[in-house]
């Protein structure tokens, strides 16, 4: 990834989006208290992106997304506010309603279920710019096990009423590829078309850090 961000900014290489699923692990971004890694039983990789830990694992769609915002926009709020809606509109394909909120980071869901007040996030945000090209992205929960998830605080947010859901939870049967068609639709109405590429699909993609600057979705 963070090859391939050198090249988009030197004008070598095209922008990509790889979508793909991670093994079980946790990332701990710039932000990160070590005392939020409750149970380390997956490894735990210093990813440089912003933001605090997060689970990464099968079930849920992870999306890379290296632009060139000097190319684009140069503003990071407004590239971060495009990531939300790009998986708000992606969520509303499915009947479901994220929603933004100023003091959380990631798309959440109102839990009425659950009690008054209650809301659980379906999607996490964490980026990194890098000579105005960013790297990292977002994860969306389709249907991960959302046990692995009690290793850590997820994004320090500790309160009770907050917790984790995914489109399995929700009861909505998405398949990968049935939400992977969506993300790319909605991505290229939100985005518009990159130089040369489409959003792609990967199996794995590395975990590396590199000296950069590292900003959480708000």
């Amino acid at each position: 990834m963070d090859a391939r961000a050198s090249a988009i900014a030197a004008g070598t290489a095209p922008e990509l989006v790889w979508l793909l699923e991670h093994p079980p692990l946790y990332t701990a971004g710039t932000s990160a208290n070590a005392g939020d890694l409750l149970d380390a039983r997956f490894p735990v990789h210093e990813s440089g992106r912003g933001g605090q830990l997060t689970y990464h694992g099968p079930g849920q769609r992870i999306a890379y997304v290296m632009l060139d915002l000097k190319r684009r926009t140069p503003d990071v709020r407004r590239f971060v506010a495009s990531l939300e809606e790009w998986i708000i509109r992606t969520l509303a394909s499915f009947d479901v309603v994220g929603e933004r909120r100023d003091d959380r980071i990631g798309v959440w869901v109102r839990r009425p279920d659950k009690g008054e007040g209650y809301e659980d996030k379906i999607a996490a945000i964490g980026i990194r710019v890098k000579q105005w090209v960013t790297l990292h992205g977002m994860a969306l929960n389709v249907a991960p096990d959302l046990s692995h998830f009690s290793g850590i605080v997820p994004c320090g947010v500790n309160e009770t009423r907050y917790g984790v859901t995914s489109l399995a939870d929700l009861n909505v049967r998405a398949s990968m590829t049935e939400v992977d068609a969506v993300l790319r639709r909605e991505f290229d109405r939100l985005f518009g078309p990159m130089a040369g590429q489409t959003v792609g699909s990967t199996e794995k993609a590395p975990l590396r850090s590199a000296r950069s600057t590292s900003v959480p979705s708000r």
